[in-house]
């Protein structure tokens, strides 16, 4: 039997916590492993429980949650770890900010349960959750503010087929979509993904986004 998706769970309003453990834990494949209510819990009980996922609120007293995330990423022994970042507010400065620190993706505090089950499961399983029209949106930020500097240099780290591979990526394509549009097999998508991320130190698919907009790689 698989083991479940083991789940951290940070907010500084205990009726949220309460509501998001109850539809959690009725699910076979999640477990609600420990509660936090401000950042510097997440980042203690994250080191703590090494959970698959962390739900972290994003405004919180005290440590953030994008400061969180930044810790969280940024502790090798974590690399496990997919913060998705919940926010009651849906795409704003904070979520941009919170993607660039390595958050895996974001929801929305009053998403469908069915969308947040789902999303607990895509961050689980490494991948990024941003839907396609989410994407959409995050291209148009990204495009609208010039290149960063630094991370010119990275792209030339990458062969040609895996700045296409990140392009794509960047654009919302799941590995089985990259692989139809690129005529190559699934197994080599996944292979070109994957040395892309490790070139690129990126954590998750998330942060190839980020990646591509930031350093135009991608600009429309």
């Amino acid at each position: 039997m698989t083991a479940p998706i083991r789940v951290l769970l940070v907010d500084d309003q205990a009726l949220i916590r309460a509501g998001f453990r109850a539809l959690l834990g009725a699910e076979e494949d999640i477990e609600v492993v420990a509660e936090g209510s401000d950042g510097a819990q997440a980042v203690t009980l994250a080191a703590e429980h090494r959970p698959d996922v962390v739900l972290l609120d994003i405004q919180m007293p005290g440590v953030d949650g994008i400061e969180a995330t930044r810790r969280i990423a940024g502790d090798p022994s974590l690399d496990g770890v997919h913060v998705v970042i919940l926010t009651n507010y849906g795409l704003d400065e904070y979520v941009y900010a919170a993607l660039r620190a390595g958050a895996a993706g974001f929801l929305v505090k009053d998403t469908e349960p069915a969308d947040l089950l789902y999303g607990v499961r895509v961050a689980a399983r490494g991948d990024a959750l941003l839907s396609p029209a989410i994407t959409r949106r995050l291209i148009g930020e990204f495009v609208a503010r010039p290149p960063r500097g630094p991370l010119h240099g990275a792209v030339n780290a990458l062969t040609n087929r895996e700045r296409e591979v990140v392009a794509l990526a960047a654009r919302g394509l799941s590995n089985d979509e990259i692989a139809e549009r690129m005529v190559i097999s699934l197994a080599t998508a996944k292979t070109h993904v994957s040395r892309a991320m490790t070139k690129l130190h990126a954590r998750d698919r998330a942060q190839l986004v980020v990646f591509a907009y930031e350093s135009g790689l991608v600009t429309a």
